[in-house]
Parts: structure tokens; sequence; C-alpha cells
């Protein structure tokens, strides 16, 4: 099988000019963190989103990264599965700063930010 996609290449072996990768969204990070709790505690999007008072459809969107969930409907499907929003938002922080860590010459570095902590904006 022929191969199409070129293989992702590591920083320092990307062509010069070439654009650096895009930054993952938000509203990807922490919808895969819902889906990854969701199915490891092998419930159904029906379950989880009747115990967060949420419609089915709109818990799917939000866990596939279509939709950007208000911070009140995330702390519902949080709490739904057992978490605390500042849980589910600390995962994905650990998701955006495992993604977003570049690797040179053998050493890990992460990207570098003001902020040591998280920071979201209304």
């Amino acid at each position: 099988m022929p191969d199409s996609a070129e293989p992702v290449r590591p920083v320092a072996d990307r062509p010069a000019g070439s654009p650096p990768p895009k930054e993952p969204l938000w509203r990807d990070l922490v919808g895969d963190v819902l889906r990854r709790e969701r199915l490891e505690q092998e419930r159904t999007l029906k379950d989880v989103a009747d115990a967060a008072r949420i419609s089915m459809p709109y818990l799917s969107e939000v866990e596939r990264g279509r939709k950007e969930a208000s911070s009140e409907v995330l702390a519902a499907a949080a709490q739904a599965l057992g978490l605390g929003l500042g849980d589910l938002l600390a995962r994905a922080q650990g998701e955006l700063i495992r993604l977003t860590s570049r690797t040179s010459t053998g050493t890990r570095r992460t990207t570098t930010s003001s902020y040591d902590g998280l920071c979201l904006a209304a």
C-alpha cells in the first residue's frame, strides 16, 4: 500500500521554511478527555448525557471537538463522570503540554509561556 502521507518529522528535521505544526484546539483536547474517561468507565453517551442533563447529540459534538462548550456544560459533563471541572481542565492541559512539547537533539523541552498553570479566557 503506498504511503500518501508524509511522516511527521521532529522539529530539528523539518525543512527550513516549512510551517510549524498546528496548535491543538482546546475544544478537541477537552472532548478527547471526556470521551476517554467515559469509555474507561464503560458508559454510554446516553448515560453520561442523562446524568449531566445535556442532550446526547450535544455531548457527542463536544466529545468530537465540534462544539465549544460553556463552562457550565463542561462542569456538568465532568461531574457526571465523577470528575471536577478542575480535574477535566487539568487533564486537558496535560494533553496540551504533551502535544506541544518539542523534541530536539534527544532532550525534551516544553514551549515557553509566562504562565505556570492553566489560563482560561471567557
